[in-house]
């Protein structure tokens, strides 16, 4: 599978890229759409550490676009609980990873608050850009299924 792909919570994109890069190249991508990442989750390590079970290489990241998340607080209080943006990022195969980062259209028309839709729509704007710019780098989209 190559490019961008969506599902009903999601846009998806498999890299050729080892994981660690592929954690550096994203993280790059969202800097450049305005987004910093908040917070970085381990979770092979929590696993292995909390329940001691073993899992693939599995990061979440918090990705937060200031701007935007302002525009949707005062907009609508609670959507904190929907805020930062996640991205993931894990190893499908050693040197191919995947990347992914929540639709925030679908997760905002869950509140069903018009006032964030706008904002929602720009905040999908940049996260396709930071994957698309993925695709276009060299070891973008994989061709491994």
């Amino acid at each position: 599978m190559s490019g961008l792909s969506e599902t009903r919570y999601g846009l998806h994109v498999d890299v050729d890229l080892p994981y660690e890069e592929a954690i550096a190249r994203v993280t790059d991508a969202l800097r450049e759409q305005g987004f910093g990442v908040l917070t970085t989750i381990d979770v092979k390590a929590t696993l292995q550490q909390k329940l001691n079970r073993e899992f693939r290489r599995y990061t979440i990241l918090g990705a937060c676009n200031p701007t935007l998340a302002d525009q949707a607080l005062h907009a609508e209080l609670e959507i904190g609980l929907l805020l930062p943006c996640n991205v993931i990022v894990y190893e499908q195969t050693p040197g191919h990873s995947a990347v992914a980062a929540m639709a925030p259209i679908p997760a905002m028309q869950m509140v069903g608050n018009e006032a964030l839709t706008p904002i929602a729509q720009e905040a999908d704007r940049r996260l396709r850009t930071a994957l698309h710019r993925l695709e276009q780098a060299p070891g973008g989209p994989s061709t491994a299924s």
